[in-house]
């Protein structure tokens, strides 16, 4: 049977993100020939545009302007000849002589065939056709594709120590295989479905897993493809030492201590991916590359080579934006990594709004053991909404830990707040608070997820005595993202927050009150305007409950619409509760810098409609 068969190839020894030289393509003995014409008319035409290439004056005369038009399905076919076929490349050019201009027809069939072939059509008729129209040449180029082959058979089968260790690998790697029986033969297809599959093996245990054998056996005459590969695993992996480079400025035992590889662990392309995006997430490093060995013949606590490009000690940042709750607004930082000589962070950040003004300085120690880092801080924050305005004074220490999923944190604060309204002499209120966060992130993507959640808890209490009342504060809020389909997805949100204590609410400092209202709470109501009206004033409260479903159908990769339904409340009062519901629909762009939200908003209760835009830039 005529086919095309892939001899074996050799992956390169070295590092995990070598890439294996390409595979080799054993072509029948009909194709070997017409490989080797092809090789020729190469070679000849390189030759002859080399000779051709700057003619002299008299020859000038000799210039084959022309025209091509491919006739050619499907559309996709079509595309692909007219960017790499070198008839229609050329066609662009003024400088092409008729010597060069025959050898382009001539070799547009055999041109044809090979191009075909890569999508599946082995068996395609072609014809040229040149014609000459008031002194310009017009090349029609007609191509009969054939059957697409389809494929008919596949067959994956392993070789080495994954038989026997790790059965559930295996299955991952045949489930990395994209192509299915009955789908089409494309060259493109099948690269792809092998690149997945060994992508999936490397990816634990076995970085030094290779491709031993793959053919692809096509039968131009029935119009089948037969595919079969054979994956060697190499032997389990295990992790060494750390092997660092590029540390200057800052102790490389901040890489030891944020690495939550322990040596003799078992290699994972998740828990390599994990140190890197510890390490990014310190401030000390803009950027991190880390390569593993891949020797079989050293698979036992194989080094991890890391290279770290550092930030200088002194940056500056800044930005703009604009969101429809809070206006335009402008935003910076400075900050210093060497506090001391010791290498702590000393951070002064400001961000200033039309309802909002914040500033804070943070001193930070070195991460410690398991990435555990130190600070102190110390923030004031002026916020003038829905006629009610709070000043509030912050200042403490906390332990924070982040991860690759998980964040935590320890806080010990003291919060001094001041409230001012309408119809009542300014109130405040003190209170030493300690405090536990925490925040996991479970999605497929971190900036435009589609599916998995992410939540946040926090809890806190204060005492009096060292507070102006004795309560008990908790919140949380998470995301859910389901897939519908290949583009679209349903979002839910809910949010809890209460506050527990036996006095008034104008006993807590404010700025741990609640209120509801706005682009990320309650759509079609003003930012922060649910809560406890009194005399034209809202005022912050004890208790919020707000919730929030959206259908997203993205048109192409980067548009898409959204339709949502939000509803919510802030209550001093349980029993006295009012939900505010809200309707609408908007757009949503994926853009380089981020998500934008384009919203139009429905506030059922207050019968208004509002639009909502967030966005923003940063340089």
């Amino acid at each position: 049977m005529a086919g095309w068969s892939i001899e074996p190839s050799q992956a390169r020894r070295g590092r995990r993100n070598a890439v294996s030289k390409p595979l080799r393509v054993a072509w029948p003995p009909s194709a070997a020939r017409r490989a080797r014409a092809w090789l020729a008319w190469a070679i000849f035409a390189a030759l002859l545009f080399a000779v051709a290439g700057a003619p002299p004056a008299h020859a000038a005369k000799k210039r084959a302007a022309y025209e091509v038009n491919i006739d050619a399905t499907p559309r996709s076919l079509r595309k692909l000849l007219e960017e790499h076929l070198d008839l229609a490349r050329f066609a662009k050019r003024d400088d092409i002589s008729s010597e060069q201009f025959d050898f382009l027809v001539t070799a547009t069939p055999q041109q044809v065939r090979d191009l075909v072939a890569t999508q599946g059509y082995f068996s395609p008729v072609v014809r040229t056709d040149v014609r000459t129209v008031d002194g310009k040449r017009q090349v029609a180029v007609h191509v009969d594709p054939g059957a697409l082959t389809k494929i008919t058979s596949i067959r994956l089968s392993f070789q080495g120590p994954v038989e026997t260790e790790d059965p559930a690998q295996e299955n991952a790697t045949r489930f990395a295989f994209s192509l299915h029986e009955g789908d089409p033969f494309t060259q493109s297809g099948w690269d792809g479905a092998k690149n997945a599959s060994l992508k999936a093996l490397q990816a634990r245990r076995y970085v030094g897993a290779k491709i031993a054998q793959s053919e692809a056996r096509i039968d131009p005459q029935t119009h089948e493809a037969k595919l079969s590969v054979t994956f060697d695993s190499g032997p389990t992996f295990t992790l060494g030492k750390l092997d660092v480079s590029g540390t200057r400025r800052y102790p490389e035992s901040i890489i030891d201590h944020v690495n939550p590889i322990k040596p003799g662990e078992i290699y994972s392309v998740q828990r390599v991916t994990e140190l890197q995006r510890q390490l990014q997430n310190t401030p000390y490093y803009a950027s991190v590359a880390i390569d593993v060995d891949n020797d079989p013949a050293k698979p036992l606590d194989t080094p991890m080579h890391v290279k770290v490009s550092e930030y200088p000690y002194n940056s500056v940042r800044g930005g703009v934006g604009y969101a429809t709750d809070t206006g335009a607004h402008v935003q910076g930082s400075y900050t210093y990594l060497d506090t001391f000589g010791a290498a702590w962070p000393f951070t002064v950040s400001g961000r200033l709004d039309q309802i909002q003004q914040y500033g804070q300085i943070q001193l930070s120690m070195q991460p410690g053991e398991r990435g555990w880092t130190n600070s102190a801080l110390a923030s004031y924050t002026t916020t003038d909404v829905s006629d009610t305005r709070i000043y509030s004074l912050r200042a403490g220490v906390q332990r924070t830990r982040t991860s690759q999923y998980i964040d935590y944190s320890y806080s010990l604060l003291y919060y001094y707040d001041r409230l001012d309204q309408n119809t009542a002499p300014p109130s405040s209120a003190r209170a030493l608070v300690p405090g536990w966060s925490w925040t996991r992130r479970n999605t497929d993507d971190p900036l435009f997820p589609r599916s998995g959640n992410v939540i946040h808890a926090e809890a806190g209490f204060a005492v009096k005595g060292a507070a102006d009342q004795t309560f008990i504060r908790g919140y949380a809020r998470g995301q859910q993202y389901f897939p519908v389909g290949q583009r679209d997805l349903v979002l839910f949100r809910a949010e809890f927050g209460g506050v527990f204590t036996s006095g008034p609410s104008s006993g807590v400092p404010a700025s741990l009150l609640f209120r509801a209202g706005g682009s990320n709470s309650v759509r079609g109501y003003a930012f922060q305007s649910i809560g406890n009206n009194v005399g034209g004033s809202v005022l912050p409260t004890k208790y919020l409950v707000t919730g929030s479903s959206e259908y997203q159908h993205w048109f192409t990769h980067d548009w898409g619409a959204a339709a949502f339904f939000d509803i919510g409340t802030a209550t001093d009062n349980w029993h006295e509760k009012v939900f505010f519901p809200g309707v609408g629909f908007g757009a949503r762009w994926r853009s380089p810098v981020g998500p934008v939200n384009i919203d139009l908003a429905y506030g059922i209760r207050e019968r208004s409609v509002r639009p909502y835009l967030t966005l923003g830039i940063a340089f």
